[in-house]
């Protein structure tokens, strides 16, 4: 019996449903498992507040001072000041920048000891006039001959007035040719706050900040000829034997620099520099603090107001912990129910100098699954203060579990997700 026409319509109907449905699934099937699923929830917690203790410098009771960190040739960041920020008479310390602008015309190589300078009857001339003026001074001999670092090592560690004139007379033929070759390095140098005068500081007209001092002594400790000079607390010079450092303190609290100075008009002076160590543990880091204290009543009263202040300014240094690896930053969770924690793939710390706040700027990128480990973002630190880093740090983030992705049934069971 043939099918009748009835017959025909239902199976062409249920072919074509089959043949649909089979479609349906073909297509269907594939989007579902392969499409690309949404991303993961980032939500990153806020920053802990993280900061470090304020510290007070000792200042002297009178006159001023300043302290900082000698952070490059004539660059330094100062910690604190006190007193007058005004240019007063800097006496002898004003030898430090006779030395540089001698250096500077006339320079010796490291390990030299720079030409030959011939002693002469107008060196035993400008003794005596030292002498008359009622300068320091050390003693010269006609035909006497010292080399350039030997006049230089007496002006400095000495402080004779007659040495910075015979130094500057054999370096530029007179005093008046030096003082324009000084006003020229200083304007060059940006010291606006400096002006000299003479040779030797016996002037009060020679005078200076204590911003400028600051930058002065960190250029005389970079000079390897200079800078050698002022540690030097004690030498041996033909025909003069033993000569001292003025400045008695070199080798106390890690001070090695840099020249003192003494008058009417200024007071008691020093111009010093410390090599300490910032911090505690055994990779603290070194620092090289440079500092002045200008008109103090007497030496004793000197002495114990630089040493007050170099040590309240070291201990202002301290390690700042920023963040700990594993420190969780945050969070991922995902419409199938996954989750994993986003944290710290890494510490971080920083040595700092008193009072210091650190800012955090943390990112997480979008994922939908990962691995234990997989970085997934960045964290940046900011600190504001006086940081011996360059005051912007980052970490990576990462996953601190696997990131589950989604199985097959949420897939199959979500088409529009």
């Amino acid at each position: 019996m043939s099918p009748t026409r009835a017959q025909y319509r239902r199976r062409r109907i249920v072919v074509g449903s089959v043949l649909v449905l089979l479609a349906l699934v073909g297509t269907y099937l594939p989007v579902a498992l392969l499409a690309p699923v949404p991303a993961a929830t980032a939500v990153l917690t806020d920053a802990p507040a993280v900061s470090s203790a304020p510290v007070t410098l000792a200042a002297p009771n009178g006159g001023s001072s300043a302290i900082g960190i000698a952070t490059a040739p004539g660059e330094v960041t100062t910690l604190g000041t006190s007193g007058t920020a005004d240019a007063v008479p800097i006496a002898s310390i004003t030898k430090a920048v006779t030395a540089l602008v001698v250096l500077d015309a006339k320079p010796i190589p490291e390990g030299g000891d720079g030409p030959d300078i011939a002693i002469t009857d107008a060196d035993a001339a400008i003794l005596q006039a030292t002498i008359a003026e009622n300068g320091s001074w050390a003693s010269v001999y006609p035909g006497q001959v010292l080399s350039e670092r030997q006049v230089i090592e007496i002006m400095m560690l000495e402080s004779a007035n007659n040495y910075s004139v015979t130094l500057t007379n054999w370096a530029f033929g007179g005093t008046d040719a030096y003082l324009a070759a000084a006003a020229a390095w200083l304007a060059t140098q940006g010291l606006t706050g400096t002006t000299v005068v003479d040779t030797s500081g016996l002037d009060p007209g020679s005078r200076s900040t204590t911003h400028d001092l600051q930058r002065i002594a960190s250029l005389v400790l970079a000079d390897p000829v200079l800078g050698a000079i002022v540690r030097t607390a004690t030498d041996q010079v033909p025909e003069l034997g033993e000569i001292e450092n003025t400045n008695t303190l070199i080798g106390t609290a890690g001070i090695d620099g840099v020249k003192t100075g003494t008058t009417d008009e200024a007071g008691f002076c020093l111009l010093f520099s410390a090599s300490v160590v910032a911090g505690t543990g055994a990779d603290a880091p070194t620092v090289q603090l440079v500092g002045v204290v200008l008109g103090a009543p007497g030496e004793d009263a000197l002495h114990a107001a630089v040493l007050a202040l170099l040590q309240s300014a070291q201990s202002g240094f301290q390690a700042l912990p920023i963040v700990t690896a594993g420190d969780v930053l945050g969070r991922y969770t995902t419409p199938w129910g996954a989750a994993a924690d986003i944290v710290a793939g890494g510490s971080l710390s920083e040595t700092v100098w008193s009072q210091t706040s650190v800012a955090r700027d943390a990112t997480a990128r979008d994922v939908s699954d990962g691995a234990s480990g997989t970085e997934v973002g960045t964290a940046r630190y900011t600190v504001t203060g006086t940081t011996l880093g360059g005051g912007e740090l980052t970490v990576p983030l990462v996953l601190a579990a696997e990131l589950d992705g989604p199985d097959v049934w949420w897939r199959l069971t979500h088409p529009f997700r």
